[in-house]
């Protein structure tokens, strides 16, 4: 019996393991656009340290995000180490999807989520829904989550967002082999202090490799967020959306050659994460519930959980060709039932998408 669930529409092919919670492939015409680690799969994934990093691949739901410093859950939270099962799976004339809720309480709280494909879109859907909490006397209320769909991406690759009001990176880096200043701040993606005392250019992936870090983007308004990766090697750009009121940061790991022990050997490098969720970066779930750098921005940094809460949370991965003379995404637009892309030189480009999706 086969591991994995599967659906398809149109072009696209999906597969979630239920497992350990992770969309393990998205592909579209064939060609796979989440990333998965070299080792997932081979017994070289015995030398992990985690669930999470054995099977490092695609997109999953970290809730908590990260290391877990006030519940007793393994990194990254039952979400994304535990057995998802499936309520429903339907195919018909207008897409696919699934609906599956998480075998173990987050806090208390009951997960359920939905994954779609729709006929013609080539487009992921993915919402989850957080229903309840801990009564304030038994637990803390507060919840850290992020989404964590990985990319390949090639150096200089462009990186274009939705108005970011800061970028920080925590006060001690991932690795010691690093580019980024830690801690650092700026309000200018273009010029984000270095580690050299210089800055780097957070609009394109490095130029070099050896070196990890992580840096999260705070954003400037509420609405749809999003990322676009505009992806030499693969001639396409990939789009990663948000509902920002639910999710106000977004975290790039920038995944390149700087861990150079088992299963990582230096390999892993020309990765993109594109992390978006509510939580203090990489600061740590406690330090989120109380006063940290990214609420100092003005934005929360938990959901705060109760018997009678519920929240939504809509993320969606589109992929579009890159048409001929576009030359980066400066901003994107829904009209009606389409996802316009809008390049520097004022050129569009645009995919059916759907158009309600972010106001439901």
């Amino acid at each position: 019996m086969e591991r994995w669930l599967r659906i398809q529409a149109g072009p696209a092919d999906l597969a979630f393991d239920p497992e350990v919670g992770n969309i393990r492939r998205f592909s579209l015409g064939g060609h796979d656009i989440l990333h998965t680690a070299h080792w997932v799969g081979t017994p070289s994934a015995q030398a992990a340290d985690s669930v999470i990093d054995a099977h490092l691949a695609g997109d999953f739901l970290a809730a908590p995000f990260g290391a877990s410093d006030l519940v007793p859950d393994p990194p990254h939270g039952w979400s994304a180490n535990s057995r998802w099962h499936l309520i429903s799976r339907y195919q018909g004339a207008g897409g696919a999807g699934m609906k599956l809720m998480l075998d173990h309480d987050i806090m208390r709280a009951r997960v359920t989520k939905e994954i779609r494909l729709c006929e013609d879109h080539p487009v992921l859907y993915q919402t989850h829904v957080i229903e309840g909490g801990p009564h304030e006397a038994t637990a803390p209320g507060g919840l850290t989550f992020a989404h964590h769909p990985m990319i390949r991406v090639s150096p200089g690759d462009a990186i274009a967002t939705s108005p970011k009001r800061a970028a920080l990176t925590p006060e001690v880096p991932l690795e010691p082999a690093h580019i980024l200043a830690y801690p650092g701040r700026s309000t200018d993606l273009t010029r984000f202090p270095a580690a050299n005392g210089g800055t780097v250019d957070l609009t394109q992936y490095p130029r070099g490799s050896g070196h990890e870090d992580f840096v999260t983007l705070v954003e400037a308004e509420t609405g749809i967020g999003w990322t676009a990766v505009t992806r030499v090697a693969q001639n396409d750009i990939v789009v990663v959306l948000k509902d920002s009121a639910v999710m106000p940061v977004t975290m790039l790991w920038i995944s390149n050659g700087g861990r150079d022990y088992a299963p990582w050997d230096g390999r892993h490098d020309g990765v993109l994460g594109i992390e978006d969720g509510c939580t203090a970066g990489a600061e740590g779930h406690k330090a989120a519930l109380g006063d940290n750098a990214i609420a100092r921005e003005g934005v929360p940094t938990a959901l705060i959980l109760a018997p009678n809460t519920r929240h939504t949370l809509r993320h969606a991965i589109a992929v579009l060709p890159r048409p001929q003379g576009f030359d980066g995404v400066k901003s994107l637009t829904i009209r009606e039932n389409r996802l316009v892309l809008i390049a520097i030189n004022g050129s569009e480009t645009e995919i059916p998408f759907e158009g309600g999706y972010f106001s439901i």
